[in-house]
């Protein structure tokens, strides 16, 4: 019979790492005597990232005492407490080799079903002092598991353990957490998990991506290529070719008074490789040829399938690279560009589709745009842009004709200070900035596709706009042409400066040289650093993570040029194209999509 051994609780504290605050929940004492147990946690207790941790799936956490012994035997310390890898129940039984996916229990008079595995993250390797402990939990099949609560009620150490129903499918947990980390998964472990009725709607929808890539690509077995079940980096096709390599200019043209647009092609006449519709290329130039080389991404505007890539470049007032595209470049000149990359495209379903932009964020949607009407597509398209007046407005009949294409195209352009000489009905449709109202009156139906692309603020807004229009969150897509935005669970929030070199203590190394592309800095590595995510952070460039460990995929980062070494090794290998960048570093110049 097993036996609940322990309650822990604990509630979220402040603690110092690295030189920041963490805000973490991971540290849980025993307590004696009944404690009532409710549908989000036990009495006393509480999670810090409630993004990461708690809520009806993950109210209880659970660990088991033969855990602890192959731990202090692997770690070879003796100094562990109940509570100490952050669980709220440490129990004698139930194993993760043994414990399945839906399983229920009776413990004390609180009725509980087993729904996931623990998602390890970097905090419990701080409560363990052990900065390796996420991947080898991982490693060892030993991550422990989440209880929902089905019914509450008073529990307390010693209390039995009585097994009331077993899931369906039998999956443990040990095995589903290996299909989701580790190589090496086949579809019918998929499927198995995607019948389980109490897995949590996260796992689930990791358990779709992965499915969807296997549909994709027809696979049945092996590596698909990067883990789409815990990034959407590795949607991407890898790159056509590495690197960068020369594309001759053809054709420079305007598109609006502050936009222009430069078609590319091969040096020798050959067709280049398509582009899936969103994707972006990057550019490297040299206006100081004595200087560092500046690096740009500019989203692709152009029929995919071309044989040649159009490229469309907001010049700003003090853009170098924007300047130098403008200033300085002309037809025939040669430009070295990588080849297209990027996950923001169209779904692989028959949703309807959305298409909201500004200014020059109408280049990616302008492509899907021209995709969906070479397939004369039948799904409702609407096409919502947003510009200062007609000057300022790009494509205008480009997209106009596109949409004439399709048998359910719509259009919606809005102009905020339009021209006397600006035809409403003809040029635009309304007068104003785009709006939540303006979006409900539209009429979107809820199982839209949205794909929403311009200044961050608007973004922001659009997206909020269309979640409160009823659409799925999950089905709402963004491009952000700068910085990507930080994913850096628990750490409380500072002032962060612009990205810049490295300050002490280190300084600049010695090494091979670090690009990160979206924000235009290059530095020179030094081992000190340990990894490229250390590094990053020492320039303050924005950064994504969650487990530090390679275990997560969250730091999943495209590399435009160059490869990385890892060390240690990740569970399981990104897609190709891509790198980990909490366990790599630079053997050689290296260029990030950073």
């Amino acid at each position: 019979m097993a036996t609940l051994i322990a309650v822990n609780v604990g509630m979220p504290r402040d603690v110092p790492w690295k030189g920041r605050v963490t805000h973490t929940g991971v540290w849980k004492q025993p307590v004696t005597g009944p404690r009532m147990v409710r549908k989000l946690n036990i009495d006393g207790d509480g999670q810090g990232d409630l993004a990461g941790h708690g809520g009806p799936y993950r109210a209880v956490l659970v660990y088991q005492v033969d855990s602890y012994r192959h731990w202090q035997k692997y770690l070879h310390r003796n100094d562990f407490t109940h509570g100490q890898f952050g669980e709220n129940f440490t129990v004698d039984g139930l194993p993760d080799d043994e414990v399945c996916i839906g399983d229920q229990y009776r413990i004390g008079d609180a009725l509980f079903e087993v729904t996931q595995p623990r998602v390890t993250c970097y905090r419990v390797g701080l409560r363990m002092d052990e900065p390796q402990m996420p991947a080898l939990l991982v490693a060892h099949g030993r991550p422990g598991f989440y209880f929902k609560v089905l019914a509450e009620g008073f529990v307390q150490a010693g209390d039995e353990i009585v097994k009331v129903s077993t899931g369906p499918e039998a999956m443990t947990v040990a095995e589903i957490d290996a299909v989701l980390y580790k190589p090496g998964r086949v579809r019918s472990q998929v499927e198995r998990a995607l019948r389980i009725p109490a897995l949590s709607p996260g796992w689930k929808s990791s358990m779709q991506s992965l499915m969807d890539d296997y549909d994709s690509k027809g696979w049945s077995t092996g590596n698909t290529g990067g883990n789409t079940g815990l990034t959407s980096a590795a949607t991407s096709p890898p790159p056509a070719w590495p690197g960068f390599r020369p594309l001759v200019v053809t054709r420079i043209a305007p598109e609006s008074s502050s936009i222009f647009s430069l078609s590319l092609a091969a040096t020798d006449g050959s067709p280049l490789p398509a582009a899936l519709p969103g994707q972006f290329v990057t550019v490297r130039m040299r206006p100081d040829p004595q200087g560092a080389p500046v690096i740009r991404s500019y989203s692709l505007s152009g029929r995919p399938g071309d044989a040649q890539y159009r490229i469309s470049v907001k010049q700003e007032p003090y853009g170098v690279g924007s300047s130098y595209l403008h200033q300085h470049v002309a037809v025939d000149d040669v430009l070295d560009v990588a080849a297209p990359r990027g996950t923001f495209t169209l779904a692989r379903d028959e949703a309807a589709i959305v298409l909201v932009s500004a200014g020059v964020g109408a280049t990616p949607v302008l492509a899907m745009l021209h995709a969906l009407a070479d397939n004369l597509d039948a799904r409702p398209v609407w096409w919502v842009h947003g510009a200062r007046d007609g000057a300022e407005h790009p494509f205008a009949h480009e997209a106009r004709a596109l949409l004439a294409r399709l048998p359910s195209g719509r259009r919606h352009v809005s102009y905020s200070r339009p021209r006397d000489d600006d035809r409403l009905g003809d040029d635009y449709t309304s007068t104003g900035r785009l709006t939540a109202q303006l979006l409900v009156d539209l009429e979107f139906p809820p199982d839209a596709n949205a794909y929403i692309c311009g200044p961050v603020g608007f973004m922001d807004d659009m997206t909020k706009a269309l979640v409160d229009c009823g659409l799925d969150p999950a089905r709402i897509h963004t491009e952000t042409f700068g910085s990507v935005t930080a994913i850096t669970p628990g750490v409380v929030p500072t002032d962060v400066p612009a990205p810049h070199p490295p300050a002490h203590p280190l300084g600049p190394g010695t090494g091979p040289s670090v690009s990160f592309a979206r924000s235009g800095l290059t530095v020179p590595w030094d081992p000190g650093y340990g990894t490229l995510l250390e590094l990053a952070e020492a320039c303050d460039v924005p950064v994504q993570w969650s487990c530090r460990t390679g275990v997560c995929h969250t730091c999943e980062t495209a590399v435009v040029s160059g490869r990385v070494d890892y060390s240690p090794d990740p569970i399981d290998l990104p897609a190709e194209g891509n790198a980990l960048i909490c366990c790599s570093q630079p053997p050689a110049d290296l260029i990030l999509d950073l």
